[in-house]
């Protein structure tokens, strides 16, 4: 029997992207587009039921870095798993193209060090099977995955390919190094790149303990590059800024380097424990700007950033205890586990006060950025669930409260470091920011930090604390939550085919059961080559997710189904 659509969705609360009134009503599929809204005549070959359930477009995470998970793998996990049908990735200036074969060593340094993929996984997953950017852009093309996703020229592997040893050395570009990069950027916008990316992170660290190679590069520098842009008629600027100064000519420099280029502009704004309300000055400077005719975007995020840790984490709270560190550290996990059990392992071990010379010392004595990991996970605890309010609750020490939440679960509990965007302990700022325009929800971080945290899930997260859950301060209305998720990360790209549930548009869609939608905390999976660890948070709720009109998702399970595809710049009309 003919159907006249492929897919019919039935009866769902349509919140269509434009952060308009959500609706019942159904969609029709055909030819991986939305043929109908509303009601119409006609059946599906498939039929999805779905009264009482949230009908969303796909999200748009505009922040990833799965330059290499994307080599070795057909799934974008974890990102994928909480509704991401479109992801952005070469952010932050780091990435493995262009790059030659002597530059290989350091390129993964750059990025074990930055993103926190260890060299033996990128060592074992990498085929490396290009040089230039164009290059690696038609090895992904070859390959099939379960999102789309498009790719930035990261800043540091072509400084390296352009200067060698004195990029490494963080020396400044000359005239012929700086015009060498702006014939390559040119050449990587039109081979199908979305835009450049860079860093100003002091973070940002090669596995050997130096800034990354983009680092102290000059605004001549970055001037010349987006020149290469402009050249194109295409691309994107995109930075993440977390500097040394910490002031408002930080981020005034890069909206001088798109407006000589005139190029938009994208970048990471946080609310830091040393400048917690610069982002009001950075705000009032984008409107400014903005009103005189750039196109400047602030990457917000609505959780804390720092770190999951844990005894099966990269990272772990009793690294700064000598004790540890010399008679646990280096058992396996379960082993190490019925160690710390008997009781005089445990009176040694909380009579340590740390050496300060030792990982993580700063972060893991400043108890009140500490706070043990409930199930379901709540991103705003308040200051009487930090570990510091605890133990004086319970006078106790405050490694005894760090002891009880990491023996939790056979040695698998976990415990946020709280230690960016919540210096006041709440995330009221963030709220501000959701409600501003020029503000896109980011920051995900998906393919990177894999033993150190999985806030790929900030998309589950924005549907339940921000719209549904929040209990310490006002929420966000659901249709301007999926808004935030879907067109304004779409607008950004310029990615004019998605982000809406509109008639013509790709059929991009999450049915997910809302009013249950939970999350649970992240746990240690190993599957990355090489059996590489990596942090994955699993939700519970998304009933199906749809790419170019095939279900890739069911009952928060993979299908078999791979339909995504490179985007490239000028294929859609991305900007």
């Amino acid at each position: 029997m003919n159907r006249e659509f492929d897919l019919v969705i039935r009866g769902g609360n349509l919140a269509d992207g434009t952060g308009g009134e959500i609706r019942e009503g159904d969609i029709a599929i055909k030819d991986g587009k939305i043929a109908a809204l509303g009601k119409f005549a006609g059946d599906g070959a498939e039929e999805i039921e779905a009264k009482g359930k949230l009908v969303t477009p796909g999200f748009v995470d505009v922040h990833t870095h799965y330059d290499g998970q994307v080599t070795w793998a057909d799934r974008l996990t974890p990102t994928s798993s909480h509704g991401v049908t479109t992801a952005i990735m070469g952010n932050c200036g780091v990435g493995f193209a262009p790059c030659r074969v002597e530059d290989r060593d350091e390129i993964l340094k750059l990025f074990e060090g930055v993103e926190d993929i260890p060299g033996e996984v990128l060592s074992a997953g990498l085929p490396w099977n290009w040089e230039t950017f164009p290059d690696y852009l038609n090895a992904l093309d070859r390959r099939q995955y379960d999102v789309d996703f498009a790719v930035l020229l990261p800043h540091s592997p072509m400084r390296v390919y352009v200067m060698g040893q004195r990029a490494i050395d963080l020396e400044p570009a000359n005239e012929d190094d700086r015009m060498r990069m702006r014939a390559i950027t040119r050449a990587a916008m039109e081979a199908g790149a979305v835009g450049f990316s860079t860093s100003r992170d002091i973070f940002h660290y090669t596995k050997d303990g130096r800034w990354v190679p983009c680092f102290k590069s000059e605004e001549i520098e970055l001037r010349e590059i987006a020149m290469g842009m402009k050249d194109a008629g295409r691309g994107l600027l995109q930075t993440v800024l977390i500097t040394e100064n910490q002031c408002l000519e930080d981020y005034e420099e890069f909206h001088r380097v798109a407006r000589a280029a005139e190029r938009p502009l994208t970048y990471t704004l946080l609310s830091t424990n040393e400048a917690p309300d610069l982002w009001r000055d950075v705000m009032n400077s984008i409107r400014r700007d903005t009103a005189n005719g750039q196109s400047i975007t602030a990457q917000i995020f609505n959780r804390p950033v720092g770190a999951v840790l844990g005894l099966d984490s990269s990272l772990c709270p009793f690294s700064a205890l000598a004790f540890y560190a010399e008679n646990l550290a280096s058992l396996p996990l379960e082993a190490r586990v019925a160690e710390m059990r008997k009781p005089e392992v445990k009176a040694a071990l909380l009579a340590d006060k740390g050496r300060p010379d030792l990982p993580l010392y700063d972060a893991t004595h400043d108890f009140r950025q500490l706070y043990p990991m409930s199930n379901p996970v709540n991103y705003e605890p308040d200051a009487s669930q930090s570990v510091e309010a605890i133990a004086a609750a319970r006078g106790v020490s405050p490694y005894e409260v760090l002891y009880d939440a990491v023996m939790a679960d056979n040695g698998r509990g976990k415990v946020m470091l709280a230690a960016i965007n919540y210096s006041r302990q709440n995330l009221d700022h963030a709220y501000e920011l959701m409600n501003m325009d020029h503000t896109v929800l980011s920051l995900g971080d998906g393919g990177a930090h894999c033993g150190i945290i999985c806030d790929a899930s900030y998309t589950t997260t924005s549907l339940m604390h921000w719209a549904r859950d929040r209990s310490r301060g006002p929420r966000v209305p659901l249709a301007q939550v999926v808004k935030k998720l879907t067109a304004d990360t779409a607008d950004l790209y310029g990615f004019s085919d998605r982000g809406r549930l509109a008639v013509g548009l790709k059929a991009d869609v999450n049915i997910i059961d809302y009013d249950n939608l939970t999350l649970a905390p992240p746990v240690v999976t190993r599957d990355l080559p090489a059996n590489g660890a990596r942090l994955l948070q699993h939700p519970k709720g998304y009933e199906a997710t749809i790419v170019s009109g095939v279900v890739t998702q069911r009952h928060d399970a993979p299908t078999s189904a791979l339909p995504g595809r490179l985007i490239r710049s000028g294929a859609i009309g991305a900007r």
